[in-house]
């Protein structure tokens, strides 16, 4: 694989690896006390058991932990432009917000659940904006070169590689 091929597959693993993470890890937030039966939903969760999604959040942190110093490595050692991180860094916040939204929206509780439609108000927003960012400064920094515009464009690796 190249260069350009590992960075890129570090990157999506890192990206896809944040909200599976925070889900998995965060565990079903059900009120405590009640039977399940007693419990509204504003979403059902799916019939994961905790354990397995604990493992599966542990493996998707290993994972994405692994791809960060992968891709913190590259940037130090310069075949990552630094300016990448302007993209990976929101998606990496919405991964974030969507892995603690989903167990939000999927918590049972006793009544209605504030949580959910206070993760709908102001979640959607949030991530439509950094998803939004994400992709036109992605677009920008693969049309330009950075570099004057003396290089070749869309270089993920400035000093070569």
């Amino acid at each position: 694989m190249t260069n350009r091929g590992t960075l890129l597959t570090a990157a999506t693993a890192l990206v896809a690896a944040v909200p599976v993470a925070a889900w998995g890890l965060m565990g079903q937030q059900d009120a405590e006390g009640f039977a399940p039966a007693e419990l509204d939903y504003a979403y059902q969760p799916p019939g994961v058991s905790d354990g397995t999604a604990a493992l599966v959040g542990a493996a998707a942190l290993l994972l994405g932990g692994l791809a960060l110093a992968l891709l913190l490595r590259a940037t130090r050692t310069g075949r990552l432009d630094p300016r990448w991180w302007q993209v990976l860094a929101p998606l990496m916040v919405t991964g974030l917000v969507i892995g603690v939204g989903y167990r939000v929206l999927t918590a049972g509780v006793v009544g209605a659940n504030i949580g959910a439609g206070l993760t709908m108000l102001f979640g959607v927003p949030v991530v439509a904006s950094l998803v939004s960012w994400a992709l036109l400064r992605g677009a920008w920094l693969a049309t330009h070169s950075g570099n004057g515009g003396s290089g070749p464009v869309g270089r993920i690796a400035p000093h070569g590689s």
